[in-house]
């Protein structure tokens, strides 16, 4: 199964080395290197000399998107409770298996709530994946979509605010564990996000969340 994971923005071009100003754009290619994903964020001037033309021939390329690199704040106050996003981050980071339908509704939630885009949408081992971007810091999440059921969502939606409420202390996803499956990505009971950015018109239907 192909691991669900986070890429953050880079800090400074993959070509040559110079750190991004704050402020400055960036353009970000993504391949499929088998193993895993792998996210090149490259400088202006590089992508004029090396990658504007031809970027997206090279073996294993599976999206491109740009957009203005923003400089880190010095300091960063403490996330005070469970957030949608936090969440995510930590189920994301603990690569159980159990939490993916959890993380894919949570996922859901965020794009719609407009903090998460949908960069791209694929299918790797029969599995079908997307891959959003935070906007506001470019952190790449690579989702994968568990297939769920109709009779499935209400039990996981469930996992998902008692997930938010107690945290990851909480036992229902050890309680009862939805394990996902692997499927055809055209499966009519999927539930998927609304839209992939880099294909304006594939328009796959959402979950209903309550």
């Amino acid at each position: 199964m192909t691991e669900w994971n986070i890429q953050s923005r880079a800090h400074a071009c993959a070509a040559c080395g110079k750190h991004f100003a704050d402020q400055e754009a960036y353009h970000t290619l993504l391949f499929d290197e088998k193993a895993d994903l792998q996210r090149s964020d490259i400088c202006q001037a590089c992508w004029q000399k090396q990658y504007s033309e031809g970027g997206r021939d090279r073996k294993g390329f599976v999206s491109y998107w740009h957009g203005v690199y923003v400089a880190p704040p010095v300091q960063v106050e403490a996330i005070k409770k469970e957030t949608a996003e936090s969440l995510l981050r930590k189920l994301i980071e603990l690569k159980d298996p159990r939490y993916i339908p959890a993380g894919y509704i949570l996922a859901v939630m965020l794009e719609r709530k407009r903090l998460l885009k949908v960069k791209q949408q694929l299918v790797r081992d029969g599995q079908r994946m997307f891959i959003y971007e935070q906007p506001a810091t470019g952190d790449v999440f690579t989702i994968i979509d568990p297939a769920l059921q109709l009779n499935q969502l209400e039990q996981v939606q469930r996992d998902v605010a008692d997930l938010l409420e107690h945290g990851l202390n909480s036992p229902t996803p050890e309680s009862q564990p939805i394990t996902p499956e692997v499927a055809p990505a055209a499966s009519s009971a999927e539930a998927a996000p609304a839209t992939t950015e880099s294909d304006p018109q594939s328009e796959p239907e959402a979950p209903q969340l309550s």
